[in-house]
Formats: C-alpha cells, structure tokens, sequence
C-alpha cells in the first residue's frame, strides 16, 4: 500500500497534507485574497493568488467560499504568488476545491 511506509521496523501512515488547499484569506489592514495557500513555519504562500475587491455577495465570504464568484465578484489577479507572515492572517476560510480550482 502506497500510503504506509516501514521505517526501522515502524509502519508512518501518510497524513493528508494541508497545504495547496485554495483558501480565502482575510489580512490585517483589510486585505482579502485567494489563492492555494501553503504555511511553513510563519512563512505563508498564496500561489496563483488574487486580490477579492468586492465580494458578490449576499451572504458574505463563506457564500463565496463554498458557491465560487458570483457574477458581481471582482477579483484582481497578483500575477503569481504572494507572501506574508502567518501574524497578519486574520481569518483562513477554506473553499470548494471543485468549483476555485477552474477560476484560479
């Protein structure tokens, strides 16, 4: 089985890793973004990210989150990755990787 691994006689099940998930991501100072989101230790990553200008909607980011942009959402691509210090995070919602997965 690909998912077990032996070391010096110990079986390690892998750990479905968190990293890449697409998450929205609520800054300090107002800053909302998307993107595929990675943590090591304090540094932060958002790949492919964009900026949310404005939302779209009427049940505010979980709605967005979970339903993908509305038609009204206005979002401004950062031209690649973003990075920033896990301090500055204020909130971490994470999305429907099915739907973001094609906008990104």
């Amino acid at each position: 089985m690909d998912d077990i691994i032996l070391i010096n006689g110990d079986e390690y099940k892998k750990i479905s890793n968190t990293n890449n998930k697409i998450k929205i991501v609520i800054l300090q100072r107002g800053w909302v973004m998307i993107g595929r989101f990675e943590k090591t230790g304090s540094e932060c990553r958002l790949t492919n990210a964009s900026v949310i200008r404005n939302w779209g909607t009427t049940k505010g980011l979980g709605e967005l989150a979970f339903d993908g942009p509305k038609k009204d959402t206005k979002m401004d691509s950062c031209g690649g990755d973003v990075e920033f210090d896990y301090l500055t995070v204020v909130a971490a919602i994470s999305c429907n990787e099915e739907i973001w997965a094609k906008k990104l």
